[in-house]
This record gives C-alpha cells, sequence and structure tokens, in this order.
C-alpha cells in the first residue's frame, strides 16, 4: 500500500497515528536542523517534518535530495503542529517523518506548480499535465465531474436511458463544416465526426426508447472565434409524444436542480421571450438580462431633423448608460474608436449627456432641441446622470453592434457579476433565414425543425415568416441549450428538404435513412441539447470553456501538449488511397 490517508484529510483527530502518505514535493525548506516537506496530492497539502533530535542522519541525507515535483512516500507519526495554518485543513497537525522513499524524481519545471503560477497560458498548455496539479485547474475539472453526476442523477430519475451513438458517421452539407475521416476499406470514401447526434436521437425515438440523453462529444471544423473548442461536449436529449412545453419543463428542471445543488438558489418560472422581442429590445438571441439598457428605438424622433446620418438609414436606436454622464470626452472618444474597430465595423456614435439639470448636451445639438434630446432619453428611460448612445444603420447590423456596445459597458461598469444568474428562455424562432450570397434559405437551427403547427398554411406562400417550433435557453447571456420539436411527416420533411434547395435526390442521398424511417410509424418527438462546457464554466462563475476541458486546443485548433494535428507516414497515406497537394513551406 502507497499510503494510508490522503494529503487532505489528516487532523488533530489522527495525533498520534501512524501513517503514511504518497504525493509530490510542493515545497522544501531547510533549516540545517530542520527540514519541512510539504507534501501534495489531489486532495490537499499536508507538511512533513525531520528534526535533528528525533531524525535520523540518513533520513536528512534522503530528505536533502528532494526537488520539486519529486514523487516521494512517507511513513511517520501525526504530531500536533507548532505554528498552526488556519488555511488549510490540514493545518493544525504535521508527520514527524520516519522514512522517506522516492518513488520518482523529477526534472525541473517549467513554471511553478501553484495557485499563482509564474506560467504563462502557452506554456502551460503544452505541459497540461502539469497545469492539472495546480488547484485552479484540478478543482475546475472536479466541479465538472460533479456537475455530470448530477446531470445523470436527475435524467436518470425522470426516466430517460442514456445510449452511445456512433462517432463515425455520415457527412452532411448544412451547418458547419465536418472533421472527415478517411476508410481504408472504403477507398475514396470518408466517415465525418458528429456536429451533433442529431439523426441517432430522432431515430432512437422511431425506435420507442421514449426518452433518451447521452453526455457526448461534438466536433465542428470552423474557424476557432473566442473560447470556442473544435470538440465540445453536449448533454444531448429527446423525448417522444411531447409538445414544447413539456420539453421546456424537463429541462428546465434540470437547470434549477444544477443552479440549486452548485449555487444553493431557487427560482421560480424562468422568464420567456420571443426571438423578435429579444432582438428587439437588446440586439441578439441570448440576451443577458443581469442588467437594463434596453434598446430604445427613436427611428420616428430622429429622422427628418437636416441630419444626413441619421436621415439615410434603416434604424435609430440607442442605450442609455446608467451614470456614465461623468465620461470625460477622451472616455467617449475611446468609446467611438472600440465601435469602429473591424470587430463592430460601426461608423460612429452619438452621444447625449443627461445633465443633473434636467439639460441635455450632445454631439448633435446642433440640429436637435433640448425638447428632441429628452423624447430620446424616455425612450431610452434615462435619467439624470446617464449617457445616451446611440447608433445608426441598417437594422440587423446596427442591432449587433449597439449590443456588442451594451455588454462592453456592462463589463466596464461590473454589471455582468458572475454570482448573480438570470436564466431565460428564447422562443419563437424564425423556422428559416434568408442567405443574400447564396441566395437560398437556410434552416435558422437544423433541417429537422418543425414550423409551428399555426404558420404551417405560411410554408407555400411566405416561409420567411414561418416560426420555428424551437427554443434556446439562455443564462447570463450564453446559449447553454438549445432544440425544437422535430418534424415527423416524411411529406413535411420533403418539403423542407425542398425550401433549403435539396433536389429529391439530394435528399435521399443524405437523408434517405431518416426519410426511410419515417415510414414506420414516427412518433411526435422533440429535443434539447446543452452546451455543457459552457454551462459548468457559468455555474462555476466563469465564462471560459477551455479551463474546464481537460486538454483543450488553442486558437488555432492545435493541441501544443502533444502537437496535434500532425503530418501522417507516406504509407499510412497510400494505404489510405489519398494523396496531399499542400506545398511545403
Amino acid at each position: 500500500m502507497f499510503r494510508t490517508n490522503t494529503c487532505g484529510e489528516l487532523t488533530q483527530a489522527n495525533i498520534n497515528e501512524k501513517v503514511t502518505l504518497s504525493g509530490w514535493v510542493s515545497t522544501l525548506r531547510d533549516k540545517g536542523f530542520m527540514v519541512w516537506i510539504d507534501l501534495r496530492d489531489r486532495y490537499g497539502i499536508t507538511q512533513i517534518i525531520l528534526d535533528e533530535d528525533r531524525s535520523s542522519k540518513e533520513l536528512f541525507e534522503t530528505a536533502r535530495k528532494l526537488g520539486r515535483e519529486f514523487v516521494i512516500q512517507v511513513s511517520g507519526t501525526v504530531i500536533e503542529r507548532a505554528s498552526k495554518n488556519p488555511n488549510i485543513p490540514t493545518g493544525e497537525i504535521e508527520i514527524l517523518a520516519d522514512s522517506i522513499t522516492i518513488l520518482n524524481e523529477s526534472a525541473l519545471p517549467p513554471f511553478t506548480i501553484d495557485d499563482n503560477t509564474d506560467g504563462g497560458e502557452d506554456i502551460r498548455m503544452k505541459y497540461r499535465y502539469l497545469d492539472i496539479r495546480r488547484n485552479p485547474v484540478k478543482n475546475k475539472l472536479i466541479f465538472r465531474s460533479k456537475v455530470a453526476q448530477e446531470v445523470r442523477k436527475y435524467l436518470d430519475a425522470q426516466d430517460f436511458v442514456e445510449v452511445e451513438t456512433p462517432v463515425l458517421i455520415k457527412s452532411t452539407p448544412e451547418g458547419a463544416r465536418d472533421f472527415v475521416v478517411p476508410s481504408r476499406m472504403n477507398p475514396g470514401e470518408f466517415y465525418a465526426l458528429p456536429q451533433s447526434p442529431q439523426t441517432f436521437k430522432q431515430l432512437l425515438m422511431v425506435g420507442g426508447l421514449d426518452k433518451y440523453f447521452q453526455i457526448v462529444k461534438c466536433f465542428r471544423d470552423e474557424d476557432l472565434r473566442a473560447d470556442r473548442q473544435p470538440e465540445f461536449t453536449q448533454i444531448d436529449c429527446e423525448m417522444s409524444f411531447v409538445e414544447q412545453e413539456d420539453i421546456m419543463n424537463v429541462f428546465e428542471g434540470l437547470a434549477k436542480h444544477l443552479l440549486h445543488t452548485f449555487k444553493g438558489l431557487e427560482f421560480g418560472d424562468f422568464p420567456r421571450m420571443t426571438f423578435a422581442d429579444a432582438m428587439r429590445r437588446y440586439g441578439n438571441d441570448k440576451p443577458d438580462i443581469r442588467f437594463g439598457m434596453e434598446f430604445g428605438e427613436i427611428t420616428d424622433l430622429a429622422k427628418g431633423h437636416d441630419f444626413k446620418i441619421f436621415d439615410e438609414q434603416e434604424l435609430i436606436v440607442g442605450i442609455a448608460a446608467e451614470g456614465c454622464n461623468s465620461y470625460t470626452r477622451k472616455d467617449i472618444d475611446k468609446l467611438i474608436e472600440w465601435v469602429q474597430r473591424p470587430q463592430i465595423a460601426a461608423t460612429g456614435l452619438v452621444w447625449v449627456r443627461c445633465n443633473e439639470d434636467g439639460t441635455y448636451k450632445s454631439s448633435v445639438d446642433k440640429f436637435y432641441t433640448q425638447e428632441d434630446l429628452a423624447a430620446w432619453a424616455e425612450r431610452m428611460n434615462a435619467k439624470a446622470g446617464d449617457l445616451l448612445l446611440v447608433m445608426s444603420g441598417n437594422t440587423n447590423k446596427v442591432r449587433a453592434q449597439l449590443s456588442a456596445l451594451r455588454m462592453e459597458i456592462a463589463e466596464r461598469l461590473g454589471l455582468r457579476k458572475p454570482d448573480e444568474f438570470a436564466p431565460l428562455w428564447v422562443v419563437d424562432f424564425p423556422l428559416l433565414e434568408w442567405d443574400e450570397e447564396s441566395e437560398r434559405y437556410h434552416a435558422m437551427h437544423h433541417p429537422f425543425t418543425s414550423p409551428k403547427p399555426e404558420d404551417m398554411e405560411l410554408i407555400d406562400s411566405n416561409p420567411g415568416e414561418v416560426r420555428a417550433n424551437a427554443y434556446d435557453l439562455v443564462l447570463n447571456g450564453n446559449e447553454i441549450g438549445g432544440g425544437s420539436i422535430r418534424i415527423f411527416d416524411k411529406n413535411i420533411q420533403a418539403r423542407m428538404f425542398e425550401l433549403l434547395g435539396f433536389t429529391a435526390e439530394q435528399a435521399e442521398a443524405q437523408f434517405g435513412f431518416l426519410m426511410n424511417a419515417f415510414k414506420y410509424g414516427a412518433p411526435p418527438h422533440g429535443g434539447l441539447a446543452f452546451g455543457f462546457d459552457r454551462f459548468v464554466s457559468i455555474l462555476d462563475g466563469s465564462e471560459t470553456i477551455r479551463d474546464y476541458i481537460a486538454f483543450p486546443k488553442n486558437n488555432s485548433g492545435r493541441d501544443v501538449m502533444i502537437d496535434a494535428p500532425a503530418a501522417i507516414d507516406q504509407t499510412q497515406m497510400d494505404e489510405l488511397f489519398i494523396q496531399s497537394n499542400v506545398v511545403e513551406k
């Protein structure tokens, strides 16, 4: 036995006990007549002590051979610690060592393995296995594990069946790019890694399993934006003989269970907002409602005053930044520079100060009276001391730009508090969105999303106005889950493929297996998938999913620890009947 106890469990109740511990040397202090070793494992730190009155010369010699991160085994007696440390659970005791065995030596680590490390992110990612020894990383992975267990407990109590679906599947053209895998046994043909188990969970419903879930890896070969990973984890779920309300109730229950279990919070019914209202009030379909700054549309108030920048635009809209009247011109100029960055691409920003004496000072005073500006302030629910920030342009574009500015202002004002939680359902999404470049419709969610029954009559005459039987669960400005009632009628599914630009032959080639399954008694069904990585990080007070993934990729999609992706041997290429046309640099 390498240990009788862990390094995080011994207390004064164990004094005078003979114990054996194993772990890593965190620190070593040598005063000549006395040596202290902080021994660390997953569970904590225990102080080991040697002194010249009670420890042998040989033991001192062994101790002085130790370096940081050496793996050792220590046997000894639990004694009361002379100088207690109230900051750790084992701070009242220490181990008077009888023996020390070096189990494995360690090279000098490339960074300090401590809560406050001196290692930058790049070096820590390269040596991720060392980074995991640090409490901030270790504790996040343990937290992730505990959330997963609670998910399973909740869904099991709801009679869900956990089913694994294939990882090598067929490539489909919708959504992001697939990762593809060549098949040696089928030359010239390829598998794809699943972006989600969508079609398989629908087939499980046809198979009669009724309630399915899995905590599953998904893959998307897309350009990585902030805090995205090419492989990520979903809590994937599907139910039969249900309507939208049934699904939302079950998974609102799961969210409430996790928020109560890990944060001690109780919630009533989650608020709901239509997609149209979310876009009008916040400029995006996943609004952070922990704070106000709702949009105020002033197009009718601001046009017709000879201000060309406004008169020529489709939408004029603004927000009231609370208490920001104190911003200097330099501060405001920096905001203008911020919205003009390529990421936001706004042409400019109009500002209005709401002064304490009830007057207004604006960058467009030349064109608007005090009464005009007061009307703007009323639309934006502004009060004295606030700063109005107004943008104009194409409706969709300017809403996205102002939404980004709203989030930036909230960040600067400290309104996005990680210990506050504001869940929200967003419903009634458009079924389809028109793509100008390809001149065809794309599915807002995916091709298997059912139209609202009351909108079915529009599917031929005005497909762009059809609403989807779809719903997203938003938490603190992040979409943590989304789903829909599925199409289970083969004729409606065929019409959906037609709207998306598939020929009958293409639909059969890509999804014939699903259409064929629908011939054999497909039940009404629907589901939802939570973004597990995102949900875990928000629960733990963070918005960075990378910290909760054991071995994440960097922003270029590379695993710098194992140096992947990498070229493969020509023999393997020949076996797979593929060749590379990449020109060597």
